[in-house]
């Protein structure tokens, strides 16, 4: 099991930075100026200090997709129009839920000089808002079947986007996913949400040919981009993780993908 850095993240020296640049910027051309909200002001202090003081490193992947997508649709044409309709979201979730108890260090915490092994499985979505990016947690994700994650998943970021979400559903996370599959992208480098020590960054998937040992073929390929924190996590953990995350995505009997326990 890795082992806690030798002081807490509190107890560490600051940084000497060069101050900030302070440009006329009226000088050079008309500018407007827009003062910040408080809920940005507060991303801002809280991404930088993330960025600063945990050394990120980031692992990308693909997973094969293909028969999770086929049945995500045959589960959208065959259910009740009052259910919300499946996203690649739900799957991804219950995923990360067994891969996390494989790999309990994923779901640990610094904390005073110890690690800190969670026993839980609440995984932060982050959402884009008008006010900025915030992360509601869907709690006990091992406990739920697809449907109640789609449920909870579109009940949190529509509160999220309304700007209606209390702390108390911001709080609690063991493990944040920030998915820009909707937009586009191939890659990216998401910031981990601490205290957590991972986070997992999706992109849009492509249809792709694959070698299968005798052909090209075909396939739908989903990006991912782990961030992880490596004074808790080798970058050998990271792969593993990773490659066990894109077999359960992978596996056409989505077995594993009805409920995490």
């Amino acid at each position: 099991m890795p082992t806690a850095m030798t002081a807490p993240p509190d107890k560490l020296k600051p940084l000497e930075l060069e101050p900030w640049p302070r440009v006329d910027f009226e000088r050079f051309g008309p500018v407007e100026r827009m003062p910040l909200s408080r809920i940005r002001q507060q991303i801002i202090r809280r991404l930088t200090r993330n960025a600063v003081v945990i050394p990120h490193v980031t692992h990308h992947d693909l997973a094969d997709i293909t028969a999770l997508d086929s049945r995500r649709r045959s589960l959208n044409e065959s259910g009740d129009s009052t259910q919300p309709k499946l996203t690649i979201l739900p799957f991804l979730l219950l995923a990360l839920a067994v891969a996390l108890r494989e790999f309990p260090q994923f779901n640990a915490s610094l904390d005073a000089g110890e690690l800190v092994m969670r026993n839980y499985y609440n995984i932060g979505v982050a959402t884009a808002t008008r006010s900025g990016l915030l992360v509601p947690v869907v709690r006990d994700v091992q406990a739920k079947d697809l449907m109640e994650l789609a449920a909870a998943i579109a009940l949190l970021t529509e509160t999220a986007r309304n700007g209606k979400l209390t702390p108390a559903q911001m709080a609690g996370g063991t493990f944040t996913v920030s998915s820009l599959g909707g937009i586009g992208g191939t890659a990216f480098t998401p910031i981990i949400n601490a205290p957590e020590v991972a986070i997992l960054g999706v992109t849009r998937s492509t249809v792709a040919p694959v070698w299968n040992g005798t052909e090209f073929v075909p396939r739908l390929m989903l990006p991912l981009s782990l961030s992880y924190d490596h004074r808790v996590i080798d970058g050998a953990d990271a792969a593993r993780f990773t490659v066990r995350l894109a077999e359960l995505l992978n596996d056409a009997r989505s077995e594993p993908l009805e409920r995490a326990d």
